[in-house]
Order: structure tokens, then sequence, then C-alpha cells
């Protein structure tokens, strides 16, 4: 707990339960604040500043749920767990999107209610240092690393929505984050603790995907020789995450949504249900709207997962994070192969801002590690970005990119002859090409790897050219044995 003995306050409007609450928590603290109506807990609450609050649904002036709105908008809000006599999953949803820690059902035993305002407390610490890192550290968030205005409302929706148990729909292209965004809920859950299982659905043949979701016993099909738990028993008091969920069969559909309703887990060929107590996180790059128009997803299934929906943006409107990303990548992958890099020149700035990244985050993962592995300097230069960068920005536009100082400049210079141009010497254009290839190879020490990437041919070329070269001296006059 954050502190040996934490401010609570108890908003109930039944005299004898909030005696009997009092009573309870005395075990766990001795600031304990009681009041019987909404006007008078948010009076306190503005003296107090409570760790926690005890909070009673339906109250003589006030819904709980107007308090709670009121509570969270606090600059450092309480933790809160809600109370009520009438129970339903709806009600349950509501309270914690607007920031409800946990959802009792009345009548509480002593146990269950210690438990409920100890999960609470440890949330708000947590959530309090993420806060703290955050401000030491405003580059990165849940891991991620940005500070553009388009990430701020999803890292607000994951910083919400990661105490509850409230189902999370995350959409976006593909390459933009999905799986950080479904780690960031784990990692800041109440479930934090537990196992973590993430399925890419479009990964998985559709034959088997039911498997690998659901577990089997021995038999159940061709090929099963022995009894399989599932993702969903293995994400057991922890979070399943469903990636690219839309990619499932309408029938698995079905049984996804009998899971999320029941928390029982049916393995093919078994007719044992098993109880499993999961969170579902699922992510998708379609629109799960028009999937549904078109009867490719449920209706029923798609309301049921989408509570809380993180819409996140592709990495072309985050202008402000590319630069950011990309050091980052520079330097994890610089320190990883022993490299000098340190930043990127102006020119080279310029492309990279103004590319339209169609690939996303993971297309800038994977055009750092290629700079990296080719090359070794301080600053990345813009000839050695790859050709697509190069060739054009995010308008479709040529970029104007300093020409490299690479060896088919030297081999095309003309001689500094003032002489009249017919007698200038014509070389021949394989001879041009040969030069530019051995004087590629010698500017690298030898790496052919490297000087294809000057070039902007592939290795195989290049070897190809020096494979010739040596055949056509051995076949020429006097070279034979």
């Amino acid at each position: 707990m954050s502190r040996v003995s934490p401010r609570v306050l108890i908003v109930e409007d039944d005299i004898p339960l909030a005696r009997s609450y009092g009573q309870v928590l005395a075990r766990m603290t001795r600031q304990i604040e009681t009041v019987y109506s909404g006007e008078d807990a948010l009076k306190v609450f503005r003296e107090l500043t409570p760790d926690l609050v005890l909070l009673d649904m339906h109250l003589p002036d006030m819904s709980g749920l107007e308090i709670i709105e009121k509570m969270t908008d606090a600059s450092n809000p309480p933790g809160i767990v809600m109370i009520t006599g009438e129970g339903s999953i709806a009600r349950a949803v509501d309270a914690m999107r607007r920031g409800a820690s946990e959802f009792l059902i009345k009548p509480v035993n002593g146990d269950k209610l210690r438990t409920a305002l100890e999960n609470a407390l440890e949330l708000r610490r947590k959530r309090n240092a993420q806060k703290q890192a955050v401000s030491e550290e405003p580059t990165e968030t849940f891991g991620m690393i940005g500070q553009s205005a388009v990430m701020q409302p999803v890292y607000s929706i994951l910083r919400n929505a990661a105490p509850t148990e409230a189902p999370v729909f995350i959409t976006g292209e593909s390459g933009t984050g999905k799986e950080l965004c479904a780690e960031a809920i784990h990692n800041l859950s109440r479930r934090a603790n537990g196992p973590m299982v993430a399925l890419n659905c479009a990964a998985i043949p559709r034959d088997l995907l039911e498997s690998e979701i659901f577990g089997h016993k021995a038999g159940a099909f061709t090929g099963a020789t022995g009894d399989r738990q599932g993702a969903a028993m293995r994400a057991n008091h922890g979070t399943l995450f469903l990636d690219e969920v839309c990619e499932m069969d309408l029938g698995l559909q079905a049984k996804l949504l009998r899971f999320l309703q029941t928390q029982k887990v049916s393995r093919l060929g078994d007719d044992q249900l098993h109880d499993v107590d999961v969170r579902l996180v699922c992510a998708t790059n379609r629109d799960p709207l028009d999937e549904m128009s078109v009867g490719r997803f449920r209706e029923d299934l798609y309301y049921r997962l989408h509570v809380v929906p993180v819409p996140v943006p592709p990495l072309r409107e985050r202008a402000g994070d590319i630069l950011l990303i990309a050091r980052s990548f520079l330097k994890q992958f610089s320190d990883q192969e022993g490299r000098a890099f340190q930043d990127f020149a102006p020119t080279a700035q310029r492309a990279l801002a103004q590319y339209g990244w169609p690939g996303n985050v993971r297309q800038l993962q994977n055009v750092m590690r290629n700079i990296v592995i080719l090359n070794d300097a301080e600053l990345v230069e813009p000839w050695m970005l790859p050709p697509e960068l190069r060739s054009a920005n995010a308008a479709g536009n040529p970029l104007q990119i300093p020409t490299p100082p690479q060896p088919i400049a030297e081999a095309v210079r003309q001689p500094q002859d003032s002489g009249p141009v017919e007698t200038t010497r014509i070389v021949p254009l394989d001879d041009l090409i040969r030069d530019a290839i051995e004087h590629a190879i010698d500017h690298f020490n030898g790496n052919v790897t490297k000087a294809a990437a000057a070039l902007e041919i592939s290795p195989s070329t290049v070897y190809r050219r020096i494979d010739t070269r040596k055949s056509s001296r051995h076949s020429e006059p006097g070279q034979a044995a």
C-alpha cells in the first residue's frame, strides 16, 4: 500500500451498513470518514483528499456515477470501490469506465471488502508511479515513444481502461503498435502478475484456430495425440490478447461469444467445461463496422467486445514522433551491432519526416536496422537511406538529396582537358561498371554486401560481375597455361 494508514471515505446512506464497513476497515486504517449523502461526500472529498472511497451507487440526493466523475477529475483521484444492491454487467462496466476500480454487490463480507479496497489502493499507486515516470521521461509512455497530440487520447484511454475488467478493442493499421497497447493494458491492470497470452488469429490456419484458443483432448482430430490447453486456459487469471480477431470465422466467433458470456472453456473433444478467469483484449487492422456490415463479423460479438475502443493512429499522422522513434531505434541497433551512430544528418531527417511510412512503426524499425547493419558512421547520411525514402517524399515529389560519394560518380567524371570534345576518350560501359564495382569494394574494405548497397544493386550482381571478369581474364590470349 502507498502509506501505512491510508485515508478512506465511506459514502453510504444506510447508517448501520456504513458503521459495519467502518468496523471492517478499522483493521487496515485509522483514518476513516463517513458521510451519508452525495453533497457531503464531495465536500469532505475536497477537504480530506482521501486515498480510497467506498461509494454506494444510490444516494438520496444524487447517483454514485455522478460522484465518480467529479472525483476522477481531481489532479490525484482516489481509488474508488463502487457498491450496490442491484448488480448488472452494464452498471459495472459504466462505473468502471467512469473511474471505479472495483464493483461489489451487496451483501459484501469483510474479507472481500478489504481485498477490494487493497486492490484499488494498489492500482492507484501504480497509476501515480506511471504518471511520475511519464513526467520524468516525457518521450516514452507505456513503452511507446512519442509526444504527438494524436497519441495523447490513446494514452488517456489506456490509463483509464487498464485498471478495469472491461474488454478492450484496439484498431489500427498493421505496424502501428497495437500489441504494445495490449501489453500496456495488462501491465497496468490488477492482472499484471498473471500471464498475458497473445495469439495472432491471422497467422494460424482456420481449422486449427479453435484448438489454439480453446484447446483439445487427445483424439479430438487427426494429429491430436495428447491433451492440449488452449490460449484461454493458459491465460487464466491474466489477459488473453487476440490479434487480428476479424480473421476468425463465424462459427468460432459464436464460440468466443459463449466463452465471454460464461467464462467457461469447452475444449475440442471434451464434454467437460473448465472455469477460467481472463480479461480479453482484441485487435484488428480492419474496420470492424465494415466487416459487420458485410456479414463477416457477428453483430452480437462486436457489441460484446467493443466496450472500450482504442483507435491507434498511423505513423504518418504522428509527424512529431517520427524522428523520436527513429532515434530510439538507431541507438538500440547501434548498441547491439557496435556501431558509432549518434544522429541523422539534416537532409536525412527531412527525408524521414516527409516519407509516408505505409508500414508504420514496424517499417521504420526495419529501415533503422538496415541502415545500422550496412553502414557505420556518427551521422546517418541521406545516401544511406533505402531508395524509397530517397526518391519521394510524403507528397510524392522527389526529395533533393545530395549525390552520395559513390564510385560511379568517380568513374563517369570527365578528364579536365581544355582540348576539343572530339579528343575526349569514350569509356566503354562495361569498363565503367567494372571500375565502379571495384572502387566500391575497395571503399568498403572488401565488404561486398556494403558495396552492393551503396551501388543500389544486389550482392549477387557484384559476385556475377567478379566471376565474369575472372573468366574473361582467363580466356584472354597468352593467359592459358
